[in-house]
Order: structure tokens, then sequence, then C-alpha cells
């Protein structure tokens, strides 16, 4: 076996290849032919393991000796306290019991039969927000107009949060979600959303009413391990910034990515039975959690030819997995009809992204109502002024200016 003591190979995160904003950062086309994981440093001061292969990913992420104690993309942050102590509330950095206790309060709410629950309300905001973008009288920002709204009503409505106070969540959300901002402004950021969040569980506390937030902190009571206002507060923002940031650029970006694919995309306005594979696919394809997941090295591990010790750090690279030819045939091209289930774009085991049926059901009717709505829907600057979200955790394009035929 190969000893741990090598000197880092290379350093992650790197650009994504010039001309090709929807392929990953990174070679790992080459990292999945070696054999195993790869020695990389990274930003946050360490070294760490990088795991590319869609076997191999999916075999560690379950692996109960990988803890989850640090932020999931703690590692592409300058600076990160790997060591920091673990908020109680924190699903996302919990493991165990604990984490598994969080995650049984919040199950029954993401359910596939409570996700369809809540369908018609999703079709009549998309209706809604379609209609507005129609009545304009010229180019629209998907983004503002669309991509983003959509999803912030769904989980403010699911939460109890009012929409009238999205202004004081997403904009502290983008800053909380990006890699490369001063701490002292993230870290007010989130000394606000924190506060406006207590005060909003706080109500809930005294009166309890038909929403998620609601449900959750009785429910807890009847488990006879009532949540303190600190861990809901903090589960509360995870929900939130999760239930919005992640589809909302999903919109934005894979509109985008089926705008420079004609042929795929008029096979869905053809066929709106392809909305669910489309999702998948696209899913697969765009990855937007683009610098993988972050674990410490609880013990021993062996992954191919290598040893990774105890004390040590991997990244589970769940974007090249989603490439990985040996899994989906031509990877790196879309192909609407393809089975892609498999793929890790909301990871893989205890940790596995909770909220992805409720994504799944927005991501579907956008697919199967914008395109067909608005069949002329185009580009309304060239593709090369586009900007990404090079240095966000969630990545996404900034502003998508689109028009179409009056």
């Amino acid at each position: 076996m190969t000893d741990t003591a090598e000197t880092a190979q290379t350093s992650f995160p790197s650009t994504r290849p010039s001309g090709c904003p929807f392929d990953p950062a990174g070679d790992f086309a080459k990292l999945r032919e070696s054999a195993g994981p790869t020695k990389v440093s990274t930003v946050a001061g360490v070294d760490a393991w990088l795991v590319s292969r869609y076997d191999d990913v999916r075999a560690v992420l379950p692996d109960a000796r990988l803890s989850s104690r640090s932020a999931p993309s703690a590692h592409v942050v300058p600076g990160a306290d790997l060591e920091r102590e673990v908020e109680s509330g924190s699903i996302l950095q919990t493991d165990g019991e604990r984490h598994a206790y969080l995650r049984r309060l919040l199950t029954s709410e993401f359910t596939v039969r409570r996700v369809q629950a809540l369908r018609p309300r999703i079709v009549e905001l998309v209706e809604e927000h379609i209609d507005a973008m129609l009545a304009s009288d010229g180019p629209v920002d998907l983004v503002q107009a669309f991509a983003l709204p959509i999803p912030s009503l769904v989980i403010c409505e699911l939460l109890g949060v009012p929409y009238a106070d999205r202004g004081e969540f997403q904009a502290r959300s983008a800053i909380l979600v990006s890699v490369d901002l001063p701490e002292d402004e993230i870290m007010r950021a989130s000394d606000e959303i924190n506060e406006y969040m207590a005060s909003l569980v706080l109500a809930k506390l005294e009166n309890r009413e038909d929403d998620l937030l609601s449900r959750l902190i009785t429910r807890a009571e009847e488990q006879g391990r009532p949540l303190t206002v600190p861990e809901l507060v903090t589960l509360a923002v995870t929900l939130l910034i999760a239930g919005h940031e992640t589809t909302a650029n999903m919109i934005g970006l894979s509109t985008l990515a089926l705008l420079r694919d004609p042929e795929q995309l008029n096979a869905l306005r053809a066929d709106p039975e392809l909305a669910p594979s489309a999702v998948e696919e696209m899913l697969r394809y765009l990855t937007v959690i683009q610098f993988g997941l972050f674990r410490h090295v609880l013990e021993d591990i062996e992954i191919g030819d290598e040893t990774i010790r105890a004390g040590e750090y991997l990244i589970a690279a769940i974007q090249s997995g989603n490439r990985d030819e040996k899994i989906f045939p031509d990877p790196d091209r879309i192909d609407l009809a393809r089975k892609a289930s498999r793929h890790l774009a909301f990871g893989f085991g205890a940790h596995q992204c909770l909220g992805q049926q409720l994504a799944r059901v927005e991501l579907q009717e956008v697919y199967t109502r914008l395109y067909a709505r608005i069949p002329t829907l185009r580009l309304a600057v060239p593709f090369e002024e586009i900007t990404y979200k090079d240095n966000t955790l969630v990545y996404g394009v900034t502003a998508l200016p689109v028009t179409w035929d009056r």
C-alpha cells in the first residue's frame, strides 16, 4: 500500500475547462483512470484524498469510518477551522445517533407522498411566474424573475417563513455559500440570519401553526427530546438556504445548458413525459454542488491501492462520479432519455439530501411548463457574456437574460 505521507500531488479546486462552463473543474477523466484516490492540497490549508471514481464515491459516503463534522465544503474555504465545535442542531455536521434523530424528526416532511401533495401549489407558482414573464415588455433575467422566486416561495410556505421577508435571507444566504469573502462579512451575515430565524422560532414556540417549524417543535416534544432554540434555528436556517439555493441554481444553469442543446430541448418540448428522466440527467450532468463533499477519516480505510489513515481528510468528488464513463456512457453529453437515477448529485448514505423529492418535483414542473409555454425562449445576450458562480458552494449563473418572440 502507498504511504499517505507522500507530498500532495495537486491543488484543489482547480478551474473549469476554458469555454466549457458545464464541465466540472479538474482533469477528472484522467484521475478516474488511476488506481484510486489522489492526494491534493486544499485552500483550507490541509491535504486531502480526492476520490473521483463513481464506485469509490458511492462506497465511502455511507462509511461510518468517515465523519461529517466539518461543513461539506470546508475544504474550499481559506483558513477554515476544521476542528471547530459542531452546533448540536447541525444536521449537516453531526454523525451517528444524534444525526439520525434530527433526520427522523424531518423525514416525514419530505416523503414522496407529502411532496406530491405540494405539486398543485408548485404548478400554480410556476404558471404564475411564466404568466408574469410573458406579460413583461422586454428581456428578463430568468434568475430573478423565475428561478429564484419559485423555490424560495415553496420553502418559505413550507417552513412558515413570511415570503415578504425573503430579502432578509436571500442576500445573506448568497454570502454564506460564498467561499472567498472576508470572514467578518460571512460572520455578520450568519449572525443576522440567525437572529432573524431566532425571532421566528420563538414566535412558533409561542403560537404553533400548520407549518414545518411548528410540527418539528411538536414532534420533538412528543419524542421526549425537545429541541433547544439554537438547535431549531440551526435546522431552520439550513433548510431555508438549502431549499432555495440548489434548486434555483439548477433552474437557471440547466435552462442555459438546454438552450445550448436545442435537439435535447426540442425533445423535451415535444414529450412532457420526458421531464422526470430529464431532471435526473440534468442533475447528473451539472452537479451544482461543485466542490464535492468533505469528510474526516476516523479509522484507516482502504480505497483501491491506497490506505487512508485515521486523522486524514477525504473529498468525495460527486461531480466526477457523475461523469464516470463506466457508469454513464458518453457522460459529457446531455441525453434526457438516459436512465440517470443512480447519480450522486444528492450525495449518498446517511447524509443524502433530505429535500431531494421536493427538488425533483419543482424541476419536473419547470421542465414540463417553461419551455413548452415559451417555445422561442432564447438568450438575450451572447453566450460568452454569461457569468458563473465559480466561487460559491452551489454552482450556477449569476444572471440569465432571456427573450422570446412576442
